[in-house]
């Protein structure tokens, strides 16, 4: 192994232990939420805070925190946001009220967006052609293990009961690894951007302003009745957004270094690649969160027993993210339409079971349900790391952490959007259990069918300039050849 392949090696270590962190954390505290409401007395809203507060602000700064990467360092940001998400990790597992726990989870959401986005910069800029697609590959499986084992590990770790702590473990386990993280982060390269001009302050408070606008009312607007605060944010979310993109560009007429160029929209492989990620991201997680529903509430799953349903698809998702990048080198990026192709197979087939044979098949050894779940799992697993990779492929290097800040909070907003339209589907059924269900996956499907169609313009061929028209010389192109314009 030479000396490069070691670097490399290093840096996939230490930015997938980060990586996990992060999405863990989004997960993990579901199963705890009944002990932490009994023990610190939490209302219902600060309950659903301490799970959308750390959504909400992760969401609104992966932007900026991709940014500051490209201005002050992967390295150092990455560093920045590890320690302070461990500390905000130790103060939530010791927090004495509610209202701190929030608090803390808010600051956890800041951390994890201010380091999450320089590991996709990390795997785009340090790795090339087929190591990258096999970092990729590393991401994607990681990815799909911290979302699946967070619902494991958070109903084991409750479940055990360790030291009599009841839930903080589940806060505390981020601790030692968040050390070991910080640890290894001095090992990663000190690569920054090559622009250092100052960061566009205004453009990060119309951004986090559009996004806060848009989130909140996703994530709290369910969960608190949809009071007419949250239809009011959602419409001020699109004049303040179309300010920001007015602001943007007037930062790049001027030479400045916008938070978020223009330019990147013009690459169709990222601006096609970005609406996918939004509806797959949010057909994944409004399937998560009606299954969860389905198993616990409706069949009286315990937590463990309905984390533990999840683990064919676990399966299924890393043997896939393994294989994506063999098929990938032959089927480039053909591959997403295979893959979301077989993730609406599998979602259809759950589907067709639940209106069947309705609640018997999760009984006893429930054979179609877990089949259906493989499949998911499969196709989620071949499309996830591919597409992140896809993404970002043309992107410049000096653009490397705000465009991972963009592909992150699109998926963020895709995640929130799902839930709560599969939410609203089920609530708005006339009758509980399998009825609704079966209504909730039909929507599920369609999201899927949409990201499905999503891939057309992605993996459409680069149109080949006309032989009639010969190609216009660039400005360095005729000093090179001593032809004026």
């Amino acid at each position: 192994m030479t000396s490069h392949e070691r670097a490399q090696r290093t840096i996939l270590v230490v930015t997938m232990l980060a990586a996990f962190l992060a999405v863990m954390d989004q997960f993990i505290i579901n199963i705890a939420l009944t002990d932490i409401r009994d023990d610190l007395g939490a209302s219902m809203p600060q309950t659903e805070l301490a799970v959308s507060g750390y959504a909400l602000v992760y969401g609104a700064v992966l932007i900026t925190g991709g940014r500051l990467g490209d201005l002050y360092g992967h390295r150092r940001l990455f560093a920045v946001g590890v320690a302070l998400f461990t500390a905000a990790s130790l103060a939530c597992g010791l927090a004495p009220s509610a209202g701190v726990l929030v608090a803390f989870r808010v600051v956890q959401g800041i951390g994890a967006a201010l380091f999450y986005p320089q590991v996709l910069s990390f795997l785009q800029t340090d790795f090339d052609r087929a190591a990258r697609s096999r970092a990729f590959a590393v991401f994607g499986t990681v990815v799909g293990l911290a979302s699946i084992s967070g619902q494991l590990l958070g109903g084991l770790l409750v479940g055990l009961d360790l030291f009599g702590l009841s839930w903080r473990p589940v806060f505390l386990v981020n601790v030692p690894l968040g050390l070991a993280a910080l640890a290894g982060a001095v090992l990663l390269p000190p690569r920054r951007g090559t622009d250092r001009p100052l960061l566009d302050l205004p453009g990060v408070l119309q951004l986090m302003s559009a996004l806060v606008l848009l989130t909140l009312p996703l994530v709290a607007g369910p969960g608190w009745g949809w009071p007419w605060w949250s239809y009011a944010l959602l419409l001020l979310s699109v004049p303040t957004g179309f300010a920001f993109v007015l602001w943007e560009r007037r930062v790049a007429g001027r030479g400045g270094l916008p938070l978020l160029d223009a330019e990147l929209f013009r690459q169709r492989v990222f601006a096609a690649g970005n609406g996918l990620a939004l509806a797959f991201f949010a057909g994944n997680a409004g399937l998560f969160f009606i299954l969860t529903l389905h198993l616990q509430q409706h069949l009286g799953f315990s937590p463990l027993q309905g984390g533990l349903f999840f683990a064919p698809l676990a399966v299924a998702f890393t043997v896939a993210s393994a294989l994506a990048p063999r098929i990938r080198a032959r089927a480039g990026l053909h591959l997403l339409t295979l893959a979301y192709a077989v993730n609406l197979t599998g979602i259809l087939t759950l589907l067709a079971v639940a209106v069947t044979v309705g609640d018997s098949a999760w009984r006893g050894v429930p054979w179609a349900p877990l089949a259906a779940l493989t499949v998911i799992g499969a196709g989620q697993g071949l499309g996830v790391s591919p597409l992140m990779a896809a993404v970002l492929t043309d992107v410049p290097h000096r653009h490397a952490g705000a465009a991972s800040g963009v592909v992150e909070s699109t998926a963020q907003v895709g995640a929130a959007l799902g839930t709560v339209l599969v939410g609203l589907v089920l609530q708005m059924s006339p009758a509980d259990g399998t009825p609704a269900f079966t209504r909730a996956l039909t929507a599920d499907a369609l999201l899927a069918g949409t990201a499905l169609l999503l891939t057309i313009p992605l993996v459409r061929p680069r149109p080949r300039p006309r032989p009639d028209r010969p190609l216009r010389r660039t400005a360095s192109a005729r000093h090179r050849t001593g032809v004026s314009s």
